[in-house]
């Protein structure tokens, strides 16, 4: 049975056995109710909530929600059963990230099949590699992980923050993006990566998270990391100074009720957060609902960069462990061999301009 046609044939069966998408989302509420009323909250010996274990953040669903859904908040019962047949067919490489961007199911199918890339793409082979036991597929009926604004998409920059945003991404088209290593974008410096909290964004593999609680800290050890684990006060003790800028920020916890909120602040000003200055402020929010589930949810502020707040939910899915180590490299040792490949093209395009200037 071909992908497309165990997509179709799942698409019939939900359509057969669904209700109406009304009724099936009442029905979902009302199941999680009953849920949550006889479900304990584990908690450790001091009472707080217990959050440890390992939980996996994967998920196709997009940051943003796509263009062609407007305002369309949630997918249905059936549309999401289609997608989960599409998503976690065997053979769908894991890392097709934008898969669910794409409106036409054919032209979403092609892109999910590694072998359908241009030839040019050389890279190992996703779907052995890259696979989970159980495959990556929709974490939410959610058509975007942004909450809000209502539209499910990031906020308007300020007119500075479009300007400065217009003029680095022309500085890194010009020669001088390669004059030097200290110019070259910090993920591929192995300093940072964009996913890497706080806010925690689903990356494109490799995404499990372990937590453990000692008494006064919480620990989120993220595995696709090249940061720390981040170490969380949750004491009551003051920031930092505003003086002292780090790739994580500054985090400090407490707990409100059973939730446990993390305000960070003090970033790295050249960490520059999708475009965000050091000003940004995330605020976290992690509640455990369920014996396999943490719901956790974020805002991120920065009115230097948005004309408003905007903030996301993330399901954490408990999975099990351990945890890869995680070292990145590639640009760490290769800085070397990246400009030297610039300056062989420069000397090509040298040599090419004397020699047409000789005839």
């Amino acid at each position: 049975m071909s992908h497309r046609m165990l997509a179709a044939w799942v698409t019939v069966v939900a359509l057969g056995l669904l209700a109406p998408a009304s009724v099936a989302a009442q029905s979902q509420a009302e199941d999680a109710a009953d849920a949550a009323s006889t479900w304990t909250m584990p908690r450790l010996p001091d009472g707080q909530p217990d959050l440890q274990g390992y939980w996996t953040t994967q998920t196709f669903t997009p940051l943003e929600r796509p263009e062609y859904l407007a305002d369309q908040e949630f997918f249905t019962a059936e549309e999401t059963a289609a997608l989960n047949a599409q998503l976690t067919a065997e053979g769908v490489d894991p890392s097709a990230r934008n898969a669910v961007e794409i409106e036409d199911p054919e032209e979403r199918e092609r892109r999910l099949y590694q072998v359908n890339r241009d030839p040019s793409y050389v890279h190992y082979d996703n779907e052995i590699w890259l696979r989970t036991p159980v495959p990556k597929g929709l974490s939410t009926q959610r058509t975007s992980l942004i909450t809000d604004p209502p539209n499910g998409r990031l906020p308007a920059l300020t007119p500075e923050a479009a300007d400065k945003l217009a003029a680095e991404a022309a500085a890194r088209r010009l020669p001088s993006a390669f004059d030097s290593h200290l110019h070259r974008p910090l993920p591929e410096r192995c300093i940072v990566w964009s996913h890497e909290g706080p806010p925690n964004l689903p990356p494109a593999y490799n995404d499990i998270h372990q937590i453990f609680q000692v008494p006064g800290y919480v620990v989120v050890f993220t595995e696709l990391n090249t940061n720390p684990p981040r170490i969380i006060p949750i004491d009551g003790r003051p920031f930092i100074s505003r003086k002292i800028g780090q790739w994580a920020g500054d985090s400090t916890g407490r707990w409100e009720g059973d939730t446990l909120v993390v305000e960070t602040r003090n970033f790295n000003e050249r960490r520059r957060y999708r475009g965000a200055t050091e000003q940004m402020t995330v605020v976290e929010r992690f509640t455990r609902v369920s014996d396999d589930r943490i719901r956790y949810e974020f805002t991120v502020e920065d009115p230097n960069t948005w004309m408003r707040p905007w903030s996301a939910e993330v399901p954490m899915v408990a999975t099990e462990g351990p945890l890869y180590e995680y070292a990145c490299h590639e640009g760490n040792h290769d800085a070397r061999h990246i400009l030297e490949i610039y300056r062989n093209l420069e000397r090509q395009a040298e040599a090419a301009a004397a020699a047409e200037e000789s005839q």
